[in-house]
């Protein structure tokens, strides 16, 4: 890696995956691995740290050999809660998320995301493909943490709400659009093959 600011890497695996009938969608196989094992594959390699965020199956995810930890808050609050736990625990000042059902995300996603950051003095760098924004691909600064607390602390849960309040930068995917395919359903599942 060349000469940057140390990265932090948190899979986001905190959800309920209630679209996937309510099973940890990280832990759902896909091609006989579970997906988060392809995210971390992918992912692991791009950061100079990799935590995971889960709320349930901690010791499956423990397997894997990372550090795991729940949200802070209760409840299931969503990305943000995760990404708030991962700023807390962060060793480094640039914190990166990818989701655990995204198996096939671009291989340049940390390095393209910091480019951007970096050349617009953001707080946080968001991938986007044509018209869609992917907020749970994002790199911030570990000093956002106090600014998430205080929206949490007021009921906010839209990661698209929080991100309008900061100085954030959206950074073009759109020649690898088909990487930030998420698997939500047995349906998307079987379409790209158990």
């Amino acid at each position: 890696m060349s000469a940057r600011e140390k990265i932090t890497g948190v899979i986001l695996a905190g959800g309920q995956g209630r679209r996937m009938g309510s099973v940890d969608k990280g832990l759902v196989e896909l091609r006989g691995r579970p997906m988060a094992e392809w995210v971390i594959e992918r992912f692991g390699p791009q950061v100079d740290e990799l935590i995971i965020n889960a709320n349930q199956n901690a010791e499956r995810y423990a397997a894997f050999g990372y550090p795991v930890f729940p949200d802070d808050i209760g409840g299931f609050a969503g990305p943000l809660a995760g990404l708030h736990a991962a700023l807390a625990r962060a060793q480094h000042p640039l914190v990166a998320t990818a989701p655990c059902d995204s198996p096939f995300l671009p291989a340049d996603l940390v390095e393209r995301l910091h480019r951007g950051l970096a050349e617009a003095g953001a707080e946080l760098a968001v991938a986007r493909t044509f018209d869609q924004p992917h907020p749970v691909f994002c790199l911030c600064r570990r000093e956002v943490l106090p600014h998430l607390d205080e929206f949490l602390a007021g009921g906010g849960r839209k990661i698209d709400f929080w991100y309008a309040t900061l100085k954030v930068v959206e950074v073009r995917f759109d020649d690898e659009e088909a990487a930030f395919r998420n698997i939500n359903t047995r349906d998307e599942l079987d379409d790209v093959g158990r």
